[in-house]
């Protein structure tokens, strides 16, 4: 077996609804830089960032608290690959009385809306979720929607920024839809893709499921790897062993067994552990910007 780097992001925060008994969940843009350049003290070579409402710990998409955030991590001084989510706006919740309507809990926002705080703050890589599925946050099912419309006039406008898309995908059918848009030319090649594996109605946390998804990105492709809650760690030692990239973080899981929460840094170095004890190295942010094709660190 040849060594080999692996980029291993942390996502230090998101946007979902989480055990308020945990006795450090980042909320603050304060708290999320701290949590990010904790991530990056343990190893991670890329940093995952959402927003919180500092009042109320509410997932939040004000562009405001992006800028503050952002530039809180950067004068903290973390290297790490700047990564921002891009997936907000995009909550449909229908009427239950009449389901052509959006009921209480819809957030749909226009392409321009939701990369507005992509252009405020210039990250070197923003997340694209190329995918439309029934989903659940507690107890609130909704429907996570994402048009083709929408997903190619946010890809145009990450063209023009310089801003490189995570494509993130939850099924087969993604994978074949960011396939066309690559071919379209809406994605720089060489495009990135990363499996989100685990979630109640999507992909399977299985190496049968991440094999196939493998076999559908382009030759060339870079593609990482991440399971929800107890599978995490089992999707990162499955994804560094089928050859892609991993990511772990408090987004995902806050766990580091059952009843014990973790930090970033605890999950970021347990990841660190398994890619080494299969041989292999953790990129550093600039070996993780080379494997990326990224053109340069903001």
């Amino acid at each position: 077996m040849t060594s080999r780097k692996v980029v291993l992001t942390c996502a230090v925060v998101g946007e979902n609804q989480f055990n308020r008994a945990h006795p450090a969940f980042p909320v603050t843009p304060q708290e999320i830089a701290e949590a990010a350049y904790e991530a990056e003290q343990a190893g991670a070579s890329a940093v995952h960032l959402h927003v919180r409402d500092p009042r109320t710990g509410d997932g939040s998409r004000d562009p405001d608290l992006f800028l503050e955030m952002a530039t809180l991590t950067r004068e903290r001084g973390v290297k790490a690959i700047m990564n921002i989510t891009c997936g907000g706006g995009a909550t449909f919740c229908p009427d239950p009385n009449d389901e052509a309507r959006a009921g209480p809990g819809s957030d749909i926002a226009s392409p321009e809306e939701r990369v507005r705080h992509i252009e405020m703050c210039m990250p070197e890589m923003c997340s694209l979720d190329v995918t439309t599925q029934n989903q659940r946050d507690g107890d609130q099912e909704y429907v996570y929607l994402n048009t083709e419309r929408t997903l190619r006039q946010m890809a145009r406008r990450f063209l023009e920024l310089g801003v490189k898309p995570e494509i993130e995908v939850f099924a087969p059918g993604d994978v074949l839809l960011a396939n066309a848009m690559l071919a379209e030319g809406l994605f720089e090649a060489p495009p990135s893709y990363q499996f989100v594996m685990g979630t109640r109605w999507g992909l399977p946390a299985t190496p049968e499921a991440m094999i196939f998804m493998r076999s559908l990105v382009p030759e060339g492709a870079n593609w990482a790897a991440f399971g929800i809650a107890r599978m995490q760690m089992p999707m990162v030692a499955q994804a560094v062993l089928l050859g892609g990239h991993v990511r772990v973080g408090l987004e995902d899981n806050l766990y580091l067994k059952r009843g014990e929460f973790a930090s970033n840094g605890q999950l970021v170095e347990r990841a660190r552990s398994i890619i080494e004890y299969l041989g292999h190295e953790v990129a550093t942010p600039d070996e993780a910007r080379a494997i990326l094709c990224l053109k340069h660190s903001r």
